[in-house]
């Protein structure tokens, strides 16, 4: 009886464990961001090993040193007696295993043939295991444990277990890196279709895009900015409805058709959108396309804010003491629906020094808060800031965002001038 309770014991640890190791693969591979799999990998194997320590090292090129090295479990204190210390690079025990990679269970750290000591700081551990991950059949690096909860050395079981979750690591770390060239390439592709912001001189500018947070989101959000022949200062932001090639495309050729119509026509705002309107739906299949079209004009000693939106968020202003709002007006329908509706013009004075800024709605929408909330955090953030030059204040925008992160970021940010007075004059082109 006693070695029949003993078997049903065993069985029902056997099962725990693999119970345990299809829950930990399951979450390594819910991760698309390299650097949360590693991590998430050196925490998902202290568990099934009941370790208090874990590191993965990753190799270098070369292959004969470690360039990263992901820790978990050190205690702040212990973290803090280890400041200044360089991560071990692949010496003493881990560079055994470096250079001969089979499963490594070493039950005294110190008396190891290997083994060169602890740095200054270090807490004392006896026990390891290390395991080798591969990445489509080549060394990516190395899983390290260190001394289990029980204070016992690790056993057969444990070495059989990490194996298993190392075989999912390395799927996992491929997808993750996959992932990122998917999504560098996919910034970088939309980078290329959008433009480098002219002189904007006397007004100052600046604008960000970030991508999805999802793979191959290459996106439909576009600006552009552009001082104008009589003088004043257009500014434009649109969203193409869709994620895809075909919105990339669409976005290029309503932008550069608008840059065209913007230079030809001294129109209203609503004038030139509606004629964006006719003209890309006459040449090309143009997708539902949201707009704000901005133009900052001379007005006396001043300056006015004349837009026109298509069915987009409203520009945000920020006055020169700080002061955010928001200059709301009948938004009109987007581009792409019905060319023969009417588009209102709006107008609003801008103090010298006020900064305006558009943005697509990505930078805002969350689906668990109204879009309200959504705007009102990003006005707070907004003012919060309002005195950092321009190019710092789009970056933090776009790095503190009240949205979700997952539809593309553009936001355009155009500061009049702060002396008050004429516009300087500028040669005509």
């Amino acid at each position: 009886m006693e070695g029949a309770a003993l078997q049903l014991l065993a069985l029902a640890k056997a099962k725990n464990r693999l119970q345990g190791l299809l829950s930990a693969v399951l979450a390594i591979s819910g991760d698309l961001d390299l650097s949360a799999v590693l991590h998430r990998i050196v925490t998902t194997a202290m568990e099934l090993a009941d370790a208090r320590y874990g590191a993965l090292g990753v190799l270098a090129p070369s292959g004969d040193h470690l360039e990263r090295f992901v820790t978990a479990g050190l205690t702040d204190e212990e973290r803090a007696a280890l400041a200044g210390v360089d991560f071990p690079h692949g010496r003493g025990v881990l560079g055994h295993l470096i250079r001969h990679p089979a499963p490594l269970r070493v039950d005294d750290i110190p008396a190891h043939p290997a083994s060169v000591g602890f740095p200054p700081g270090h807490p004392p551990m006896r026990t390891l295991l290390g395991v080798a991950i591969t990445v489509r059949g080549e060394i990516y690096g190395d899983l390290y444990l260190s001394e289990r909860a029980d204070g016992r050395p690790f056993d057969e079981d444990d070495e059989e277990i990490v194996r298993a979750l190392a075989g999912a690591a390395g799927i996992a770390i491929e997808n993750a890196r996959l992932f990122g060239c998917v999504r560098d390439s996919a910034e970088q592709f939309q980078r290329l279709l959008l433009p480098t912001l002219p002189d904007l001189v006397p007004f100052s500018g600046a604008a960000v895009y970030r991508t999805a947070s999802e793979p191959a989101r290459v996106g439909g959000d576009w600006y552009d900015a552009a001082v104008l022949p009589d003088r004043a200062c257009v500014a434009v932001i649109g969203d193409v409805v869709g994620h895809d090639l075909q919105a990339a495309a669409a976005m290029a050729q309503a932008r550069n058709m608008l840059r065209a119509l913007l230079y030809d026509r001294r129109t209203p705002p609503s004038s030139v959108l509606t004629q964006l309107d006719h003209t890309v739906g006459a040449i090309t299949d143009l997708p539902v396309t949201t707009a704000c079209l901005a133009r900052i004009e001379p007005a006396g000693d001043g300056w006015n804010l004349h837009w026109s939106t298509a069915g987009h968020l409203p520009p945000l202003v920020l006055g020169p003491d700080g002061h955010a709002r928001y200059v709301r007006g009948e938004p009109g329908i987007p581009l792409g629906v019905d060319p023969a509706v009417p588009r209102p013009d709006h107008t609003h004075p801008l103090p010298a020094g006020s900064t305006v800024v558009l943005f697509t709605d990505g930078l805002v929408e969350h689906p668990e808060r109204a879009i309200d909330e959504g705007l009102d955090a990003l006005a707070a953030l907004a003012t919060a800031h309002v005195a950092l030059p321009l190019d710092d204040l789009v970056r933090v925008l776009a790095d503190h965002h009240p949205s979700d992160g997952h539809d593309d970021i553009a936001i355009l940010a155009i500061r009049v001038p702060a002396a008050e007075g004429p516009l300087p004059q500028r040669p005509l082109p």
